[in-house]
């Protein structure tokens, strides 16, 4: 006989599965509605701060050229880094088939035998159609970041008028809007905290580029402090990518190892030393949990979802701290000792 508790379960683990598939299949709708949020959790004080000199039509105009600039920055960077090193591995596709050919010779020399599957495959005009593919991909960021805005005018024009709503509803709604304010506030401490690692990480891989005479050095920094933004998955894919590039440029094993070796210990003094003295314990939660976040908003959503994540995560936890019932998840997950 099945208990009552055991319905729950049961309830609940279908629930989340309904949930987690409708995120998905909703996507294209979602997606920029939760980035949309995130911007406005940051710069709704700006606006707060310049209505009573400006107005609030001046004050929303200057809120969302400030938001826009920092997100065409952003985007800007990350195209132009992946931009060149793209242009390089087509400028340089003859180089990279010459050296792929050696590397086979060698296989054969040494008694390793190619897959012929692999090797029919796996070549330099593979390489360059991923490069193109991935250039394609970013043009589909300007779409995503124009959608976004839209949803980030709306709801920067609604703002005002539901927080003066939520403080006449009484004590359950003056909760959430105090669990809001909180979020906004804890969100700005992490985008801070975040933007200071990732330009440490950026300035330390291009000062070990160029001291390594790794070509593209420059947009090697600007790729790493673009992808730190993404906890774990996108340190991760900082670290790859140039080491990828090392086994291209110098055709040694030894010269890649280092440069795999040396950006992760450029990694590990930014997440294991840096981060956890800016954050303290205000945004403590627990690794684990952070883990979950990243690789479930990726699983759901890609890499805008593997970004959204952590905020969402934060956002969660600091509503379910503000009321009694929920308050224990909070604690559970906090990370705090």
């Amino acid at each position: 006989m099945i208990t009552d508790s055991a319905l729950r379960t049961m309830a609940g683990v279908c629930t989340a599965i309904l949930v987690a598939a409708a995120l998905s299949l909703a996507q294209s709708v979602l997606a920029p509605v939760a980035f949309a949020l995130f911007v406005i959790a940051l710069a709704w004080p700006l606006q707060r701060g310049l209505e009573p000199r400006l107005g609030g039509a001046v004050a929303m105009i200057v809120t969302l050229l400030v938001s826009l600039t920092v997100v065409g920055v952003m985007v800007f960077l990350a195209s132009w880094g992946f931009g060149r090193v793209g242009a390089w591995v087509v400028a340089n596709g003859a180089m990279l088939q010459e050296l792929y050919l050696r590397k086979l010779e060698w296989a054969a020399a040494q008694g390793i035998e190619i897959d012929p599957i692999i090797a029919e495959h796996f070549n330099m005009r593979s390489l360059v159609r991923l490069a193109q593919e991935v250039l394609s991909q970013l043009q589909g960021l300007l779409t995503f970041v124009a959608v976004t805005l839209v949803f980030m005018i709306l709801g920067l024009l609604e703002t005002g008028a539901v927080a003066r709503s939520l403080a006449t509803m009484g004590s359950t709604a003056e909760a959430m809007l105090g669990a809001l304010s909180e979020t906004s506030s804890k969100l700005r401490t992490y985008m801070a905290v975040r933007t200071v690692m990732s330009a440490f990480t950026g300035l330390a891989v291009f000062a070990f580029a160029y001291a390594m005479g790794l070509e593209l050095a420059a947009e090697w920094g600007v790729i790493a402090f673009v992808l730190n933004y993404i906890p774990f998955i996108g340190s991760f894919l900082a670290t790859l990518f140039p080491t990828v590039f090392a086994i291209l440029q110098f055709g040694s094993w030894q010269a890649a190892i280092a440069v795999f070796a040396c950006l992760q210990v450029i990694q590990f003094l930014s997440g294991s030393y840096i981060e956890p003295r800016l954050a303290g314990a205000r945004l403590a939660i627990s690794p684990f949990m952070v883990l979950v976040a990243v690789f479930l908003g990726a699983f759901l959503w890609g890499v805008p979802g593997a970004f959204i994540g952590v905020p969402a995560l934060i956002a969660a936890l600091t509503i379910c701290e503000r009321f009694d019932g929920s308050r224990w998840v909070a604690t559970l997950l906090s990370g705090k000792q």
